[in-house]
């Protein structure tokens, strides 16, 4: 069975930090595009960042620049996310994604083939 398991989500304050974490099983993911989305109950999901397959090329939503750092482990078929300056609009469920196709556009959710199951933020005092 092929799954992507996201981990690393709660409650935070203000300010705080958290590294999610996202797994893949069932497959390869290393040549993978790779993604975070996040989504506010009753909105739309939103592009929050995206790796190539290498990890060389790295895209982020304007929003999230310069708080949020995306990596990966192809080694370990592990993608992360680390939050800084956490704030209270960046509470949403968070998802992974990957995109097996030939052609890749990072910020569009219709390019990405493989979900996880979302891991709630939530940032609060």
């Amino acid at each position: 069975q092929v799954q992507l398991v996201e981990s690393g989500g709660g409650l935070v304050p203000p300010g705080g930090s958290l590294k999610l974490a996202c797994v893949g099983s069932g497959r390869t993911f290393k040549y993978d595009a790779m993604g975070w989305f996040r989504q506010i109950l009753g909105k739309e999901r939103e592009f929050v960042a995206a790796i190539s397959w290498s990890g060389g090329s790295k895209y982020y939503a304007e929003s999230v620049e310069d708080r949020f750092t995306i990596s990966r482990d192809n080694s370990k078929e592990t993608l992360y996310l680390q939050m800084d300056s956490l704030r209270p609009e960046d509470t949403a469920v968070y998802y992974c994604a990957a995109d097996s196709g030939s052609r890749w556009d990072p910020e569009n959710s219709d390019d990405y083939n493989y979900w996880g199951q979302g891991t709630q933020v939530t940032v609060s005092s």
